[in-house]
């Protein structure tokens, strides 16, 4: 019988000072065995960091015409997809034509990212932002996760600080692009 995958929640206190949004809401996060805890991280992260109406979870794993996170209009149409982790350059030029606008959270090397990008067609391909999260943002994150978790996200001036179940850890989101 194949592994289920493993719930989380998230009461999530959002003060981003950074794009004036102000937000408290409950995240239940379904992690598929075959997602590190890191990846599911930096997916909670991306969906705090682009938080606005219309946003939600992708279809995950096996829904492979979807990003990890997007936020959809008060019509349906898509307006942003953004994607977690080192998607290929035909991921990306795919979501960049499907929305308005695509966007990339990795919490990998950016160079090695943006290495596998270089030389291929990407749709809008200097206008999609590449955003770096700290690893060590990740991984003390990853140390203080539990089932049940209270997280509160504070971005300012480029610096993201989260308290995670009670622990404080500081840390940047730095923007790349493709060049």
């Amino acid at each position: 019988m194949a592994m289920g995958s493993t719930m989380h929640t998230f009461e999530v206190d959002l003060a981003d000072v950074d794009r004036s949004v102000y937000e408290q809401f409950t995240l239940r996060v379904a992690r598929h065995p075959s997602e590190t805890e890191s990846f599911m991280m930096t997916r909670i992260l991306a969906y705090c960091m682009e938080y606005t109406e219309g946003i939600v979870f992708g279809g995950g794993v096996s829904t492979t015409d979807e990003p990890a996170v997007l936020v959809r209009d008060l019509t349906g149409a898509l307006s942003a997809w953004i994607e977690v982790g080192a998607p290929d350059a035909a991921r990306v030029h795919g979501g960049s034509k499907s929305a308005e606008r695509a966007v990339v959270y990795t919490h990998r090397d950016p160079e090695k990212v943006l290495a596998n990008w270089r030389g291929k067609t990407i749709h809008r391909g200097d206008a999609i932002d590449l955003f770096a999260v700290d690893p060590a943002l990740v991984s003390e994150s990853v140390s203080a996760l539990e089932r049940r978790n209270t997280l509160t996200v504070s971005r300012t001036e480029g610096q993201v600080y989260l308290d995670l179940n009670g622990v404080n850890i500081a840390g940047s989101i730095v923007a790349h692009r493709l060049e």
